[in-house]
């Protein structure tokens, strides 16, 4: 009993949840319904009211678009009444213009039509004119008994000689001026160099002599039946003569560096007393290892003097043979040292670059240190070396124009060829064999002569002047100085020689009488 009761109290209960649950469904229906119709009406009214208001935006937006369109054709009409105005202003000047146009056309026509006329007359006055001028030329040639072609040469001939003197005497008075003055400067310059560098000068010969103890060493360095002098003269290439002088041998070769080398083994064999072939070429290999280091020592000697600093090793070493190498009796080595200072000294006082100066001076000579190995002259070969030892463009320049070789483009490449031409020229710095110097003053005199009007020409001064007497009657006063540049350009282009020579053009008159 008591379980049926709590089956229907659970049924009871189940019952009343499904009807609760029912009752609730119907009252939110019913609510959402009465909320879903106030939106509907809150909705038309949305629209209505957008309606309305989209048709009076409509109407506002129509009416300025009328405004607009009555404003732009307002301004459309007022700018194409302005453009036709324009127009018409410029359609009345153009009108204005082509009758200007018309006017000026036909004052050109008259004058053209007079022109005409007046070309025609001055036509038939020309005819006149030619013909007078053809007989008067006629009468002048039968008087001057010359023809135009020969009358015309002749003024020409005469304008020729009146504008050649007169630019002679020009020439003449402008040189003179500005060779004082550079001549004054320059002798300043050369002058304050070469006294500042005091350089020795050493007159070097082909031969070295020997001084020996007493005469019996003579015999030992000839050797049984010879073979010692064989033996050191076949090493060395040296000539070794022995004459009736007492306690003396005399080295004798061209090459100064194996002199040196035949000179300092001949001194130690001596001092040794042994002398036989094996001593001679033991002695002889320690004399070139001395030499080389001689040569490397007098090298390093330069550039320390001369404050040349950086140079390769090997460049030092070819600087250093150049103590055993001569230029017309002249030592290279002290020539490229005296060379290195002067242009140091010129460079200084002209505000150039002394160390590039003195640089290229002291290398100007380089290729002499092996031009009898070489071929080629001692400019190129010199230039190769520096470049081979990467020196300086500018110093291969500046050492490469001191011969005229190469056109100067720097004013320390000027300073070294005037300073080796300074170092060359200087009293007792060289000297010349007697068969070349003939030569040269020959050739110094036939130069001369073949100038046309020269009577005499004679080379004086050791070849460092010349004077030609020219015939008066030939040559007049303004013609002597082009003649003494033609002369110059002649010995320049034609003529090797040390320093410069002097060419001076003589021409007098004289008249002599004697009284009896």
């Amino acid at each position: 009993m008591d379980n049926i009761s709590v089956i229907d109290l659970v049924a009871a209960a189940l019952a009343g949840t499904g009807i609760g649950g029912f009752a609730g469904y119907i009252m939110r229906k019913n609510v959402a319904e009465k909320k879903i119709g106030s939106a509907e009406d809150v909705a038309k009214k949305i629209i209505e009211d957008s309606k309305q208001e989209a048709v009076t935006i409509k109407k506002e937006k129509l009416l300025e678009a009328k405004e607009e369109i009555h404003r732009q054709r307002s301004e459309s009409e007022r700018e194409i009444k302005d453009r036709r105005n324009e127009l018409q202003r410029f359609e009345r000047r153009i009108i204005q213009k082509e009758e200007t146009l018309d006017k000026k056309l036909d004052n050109v026509e008259k004058k053209e039509e007079a022109l005409k006329g007046k070309f025609k007359d001055i036509q038939d006055k020309e005819a006149e004119v030619e013909a007078v001028k053809q007989q008067q030329l006629e009468k002048l040639e039968s008087l001057s008994g010359l023809s135009s072609d020969q009358a015309r040469e002749l003024i020409l001939t005469n304008a020729e000689r009146k504008t050649r003197h007169e630019m002679s005497i020009m020439m003449k008075d402008i040189e003179h001026q500005a060779k004082d003055e550079a001549d004054k400067k320059a002798r300043e310059i050369i002058t304050q160099a070469i006294q500042r560098c005091a350089a020795d000068h050493v007159a070097e010969t082909t031969v070295t002599v020997v001084n020996l103890p007493n005469d019996e060493m003579k015999g030992r360095i000839i050797g049984r039946e010879g073979r010692n002098i064989r033996t050191l003269e076949t090493l060395t290439g040296i000539d070794l003569i022995i004459d009736d002088t007492p306690e003396a041998v005399i080295l004798s070769g061209f090459d100064p560096i194996r002199r040196e080398v035949a000179r300092i083994a001949l001194e130690k064999l001596i001092v040794d007393g042994r002398i036989h072939p094996a001593r001679i070429e033991e002695m002889i290999e320690k004399a070139k290892k001395e030499v080389e280091e001689i040569i490397k020592e007098e090298g390093e000697k330069a550039t320390f003097e001369t404050g040349v600093h950086g140079i390769h090793p090997e460049l030092i070493k070819l600087i250093g043979r150049l103590k055993y190498r001569t230029s017309y009796g002249q030592n290279a080595l002290k020539h490229a040292i005296e060379v290195s200072h002067l242009a140091g000294i010129m460079a200084s006082e002209l505000g150039a670059d002394v160390k590039l100066a003195k640089r290229a001076g002291l290398l100007h000579d380089i290729g002499k240190a092996v031009d009898h190995e070489v071929e080629g002259t001692h400019v190129e070969i010199g230039m190769d070396l520096l470049k081979k030892y990467r020196e300086p463009k500018d110093v291969i320049h500046a050492m490469s124009t001191h011969h005229g070789d190469y056109e100067a483009e720097s004013v320390e490449a000027v300073l070294v060829t005037a300073a080796d031409a300074v170092s060359a020229a200087r009293p007792g710095a060289r000297r010349e064999t007697l068969e070349s110097y003939i030569k040269r003053l020959e050739k110094l005199e036939e130069i001369c002569n073949s100038f046309e009007g020269v009577d005499k020409s004679f080379a004086i001064q050791a070849g460092r002047e010349v004077r030609i007497i020219v015939k008066p009657e030939a040559v007049a006063d303004e013609e002597i100085y082009l003649m003494a540049k033609e002369v110059t350009s002649r010995i320049e282009n034609e003529l090797e020689y040390p320093g410069q020579i002097k060419v001076n053009v003589i021409r007098e008159s004289r008249a002599i009488e004697y009284a009896k």
